[in-house]
């Protein structure tokens, strides 16, 4: 059974209708999506948006309080957990390496409770700190690393057991940005050279921007689900966003006035121009800055970025809406 799941061409994580809930607050509210093998996929979303919960489900932390199915590559995670833990890899966002140990000592260490020894796991070692860039620094001690190598480890740790789907809790987190840029090449090559499926959560743009595909969600819903090019396309052409002492007010005007769909987001109004605008972005701003003086104090006009289609598609602001992070729910 393990090998004809793992040859197959079926989704490295299937949910259908997956619902969770802490007490009356629900965190995943009928979540369906599939994560493709060989993929690099992301969670963005907020502190309550309900990726940490999903991702405690699917590394089988705990099981869902509500209806629907969860299985990951081709295996049911409540039904079966053990079969699951057998084909996953996990990075949790807390490090786990023992700073005292070297990066070799803590691989031997983590390989021994997977039930590996002897020449099997020295070579597992060796092939996981090459994947990861950090043969040449296995023998120091981590306390003497950088955070971005200690990450390097961590993930080397979750691949010795060759995984079909390495799962990453906010890989990025208290990485300086080369770290962060480094990171997101060894995950890119683990992809490309050895054909791991990736799912990570994030709730970093630029991160989520170079995966293979992103998730929104919003208040435990899936809010889109797409390329980052395809999310960022169904905003429109370019986007105008007003600073205004009065956004509900502006707002009104612009639509009253010009006809133009302007909505609030927070304490600015924004304005979504298709590609194929009879009037351009630039022209548009002249046009409201000269129609409506005093009400505009600045203004921005630029393609679409990642937190543009999180708008679109959420309604406001990344971290316009806090609620209780899902970590102390």
């Amino acid at each position: 059974m393990d090998a004809a799941v793992t040859t197959t061409t079926l989704p490295a994580v299937e949910l259908d209708g997956l619902t969770h809930a802490y007490g009356g607050r629900v965190a995943l509210d009928s979540l369906s999506l599939e994560v493709r093998r060989g993929e690099l996929f992301a969670l963005l979303g907020p502190n309550g948006s309900g990726k940490t919960t999903l991702f405690r489900i699917l590394s089988t932390l705990m099981a869902p309080s509500g209806s629907g199915r969860v299985r990951v590559c081709g295996a049911d995670a409540v039904a079966d957990p053990a079969a699951v833990r057998r084909r996953i890899g996990v990075v949790f966002q807390a490090p786990s390496l023992d700073r005292k140990l070297t990066a070799r000592e803590n691989l031997v260490h983590q390989g021994h409770l997977y039930g590996l020894a002897g020449g099997d796991l020295r070579g597992r070692i060796e092939r996981a700190l090459e994947a990861v860039g950090m043969t040449r620094r296995a023998d120091e001690r981590v306390e003497r690393l950088s955070g971005g190598m200690q990450r390097r480890i961590e993930v080397a740790k979750a691949l010795l057991h060759d995984p079909d789907l390495l799962l990453l809790d906010e890989p990025s987190t208290g990485l300086d940005p080369g770290a962060r840029r480094d990171l997101r090449d060894e995950l890119t090559a683990l992809r490309d050279r050895r054909g791991v499926t990736c799912l990570l959560t994030t709730h970093l743009m630029d991160e989520a921007d170079t995966c293979d595909r992103v998730a929104i969600l919003d208040h435990g819903r899936l809010a889109a689900l797409g390329t980052p090019a395809e999310l960022k396309a169904a905003v429109g052409g370019e986007v105008v966003t007003l600073d205004t002492p009065d956004p509900p007010v502006l707002a009104r005007s612009v639509s009253e006035r010009l006809g133009l769909c302007a909505t609030v987001v927070g304490p600015a109004v924004r304005i979504e121009v298709c590609a194929d605008a009879a009037r351009p972005a630039a022209r548009l701003l002249i046009d409201i800055v000269e129609a409506f003086p005093g009400l505009v104090t600045a203004a921005r006009v630029g393609r679409p970025s990642l937190e543009d289609a999180f708008i679109h598609f959420t309604g406001h602001r990344f971290y316009d809406d806090p609620t209780e992070t899902e970590g102390v729910a």
